[in-house]
């Protein structure tokens, strides 16, 4: 059989008895047991770069990254660990829908937060990271990322196609805290900030803060809908200690983009949802005003922008 690394698959399942699935790539979630030939000493990499205390994290094996998550069942340790990319995927070989990408691509040159939504293995990294990627090669800049673990090779120089260079740095969290590193980034004045997930109500609201400061922020979080995702981003921002009006307001001010994506089909391509605020923040804005109104009725307007985009009808009136 062909090594770990030599194994086509995403996702390698590994249950307190040493034996190993992946998808089967028949059915949408079908597994099948798998051996590679050098699976007991990936194993033993997998179980050894545990260090007792962080469930997600990082493990190095012949020269290829892993995220690995740690669960404790019935039976014991079980480990699920993702195989990530040599490279950063060109985002045009997704199979996002040729007019949100082509949306998305546009918004380089703004400020904000672009928030990905979704369940755990649904893309959001990926495609996060790819949009990133893009940006730097059309207009170059600063970017910086911070991540626990670092997941997508993205640090390195990008030559841009006007000849200028893009330049990007990953680090995770210094000493555990991501309110330290977030502030300790910011301090580079970059023009890209990239967060691997809001999940508390410190960073949430340093994302916003850097969002209406001049930086273009993406970042991911765990959420069913559009909706529910900014729902959880204000209640995080309100669990920081400032008023629920305030957060509704600093949420408001501040994104430019909240997209929910699922992966559909075998094989698995992206299916985003989306919802976008006018890139002009001085310009009148139903999404802005909605959300600062605390009204997250936004089904109508989701769908009024799934139908300009498709006719090809701007947006906003000013674009």
């Amino acid at each position: 059989m062909p090594t770990v690394n030599e194994t086509d698959f995403s996702d390698i399942y590994i249950i307190p008895d040493g034996s190993s699935y992946i998808w089967g790539k028949t059915t949408p979630s079908g597994l099948v047991p798998v051996r590679p030939d050098d699976f007991d000493e990936f194993y033993q990499a997998v179980m050894n770069t545990y260090d007792g205390e962080n469930s997600s994290y990082l493990v190095k094996y012949k020269g290829y990254h892993y995220r690995v998550e740690r669960t404790v069942t019935l039976d014991g340790q079980q480990y699920c660990a993702r195989k990530m990319p040599h490279t950063v995927p060109d985002i045009n070989k997704l199979g996002i829908e040729d007019k949100l990408l082509t949306y998305l691509k546009s918004l380089s040159g703004a400020s904000g937060l672009i928030l990905m939504a979704g369940t755990t293995g649904s893309g959001k990294t990926t495609t996060l990271s790819a949009l990133l990627k893009e940006f730097l090669i059309r207009d170059g800049g600063y970017a910086f990322t911070l991540e626990d673990p670092v997941e997508m090779p993205l640090d390195g120089t990008y030559e841009t196609i006007h000849g200028e260079l893009g330049i990007c740095k990953q680090m995770t969290p210094p000493g555990g805290s991501w309110t330290a590193g977030l502030k300790s980034m910011l301090r580079c004045k970059p023009r890209y900030v990239y967060l691997g997930e809001i999940r508390d109500p410190e960073i949430a609201s340093e994302a916003m803060r850097a969002a209406i400061s001049g930086h273009l922020v993406l970042s991911t979080i765990h959420a069913s809908t559009v909706t529910d995702a900014i729902q959880s981003l204000v209640k995080y921002a309100a669990a920081s200690g400032i008023s629920e009006e305030m957060s509704y307001d600093l949420v408001g001010g501040g994104i430019l983009a909240v997209l929910h994506q699922t992966l559909v089909g075998v094989p698995k391509r992206p299916k985003i949802d989306f919802v976008f605020a006018n890139p002009d923040s001085t310009a009148g804005d139903q999404v802005r005003g909605m959300i600062k109104s605390g009204r997250l009725n936004l089904s109508t307007i989701i769908e009024a922008q799934h139908i300009r985009l498709s006719r090809n009808i701007p947006l906003f009136d000013n674009q």
